[in-house]
């Protein structure tokens, strides 16, 4: 597996932006390349994402959920990941977001877009967009607080 750890401040308030990283079927609005995410139940979500040129599919099962802390995921089949979302206080209404994601480049393609940063790049993208998602709205869209 490939480790790559992203970040970046938020202007919003922490329960803010823990609530809209919870809204897992509006991924496809800022993560590059993310086609849908269903929430089957509280553990497993359904991925469909284009990944190196093609269509991947996998389910994705919550390990742990601490509220307004973190998120950590693995994958159950399909395309090999984990990781964490952590949120932290960066001041009066400003939330750091850390992303730690480990990824299993499949095939030769993959892995030479792994080396060539390709991951990481979209990793960073994908929280830039993020913010400007959320950033860019009143409030946050939903939220699901649920412990496991």
């Amino acid at each position: 597996m490939s480790t790559k750890e992203k970040s970046i401040e938020v202007d919003r308030p922490l329960s803010t932006v823990y609530n809209q990283w919870t809204q897992f079927e509006e991924f496809p609005q800022f993560m590059e390349g993310v086609e849908s995410v269903t929430q089957i139940d509280d553990r497993r979500l359904h991925w469909v994402a284009e990944i190196a040129g093609t269509r991947r599919e996998w389910e994705a099962e919550i390990v742990d959920q601490e509220p307004d802390r973190r998120i950590a995921w693995r994958s159950l089949d399909g395309t090999g990941n984990a990781g964490v979302v952590s949120f932290e206080p960066a001041g009066a209404d400003r939330t750091k977001v850390v992303l730690d994601l480990d990824v299993e480049p499949e095939g030769v393609v993959e892995q030479i877009g792994d080396k060539l940063g390709f991951v990481s790049k979209r990793a960073q993208g994908d929280l830039e967009r993020f913010k400007e998602f959320i950033e860019s709205r009143p409030q946050e869209t939903g939220a699901w607080r649920g412990q496991l």
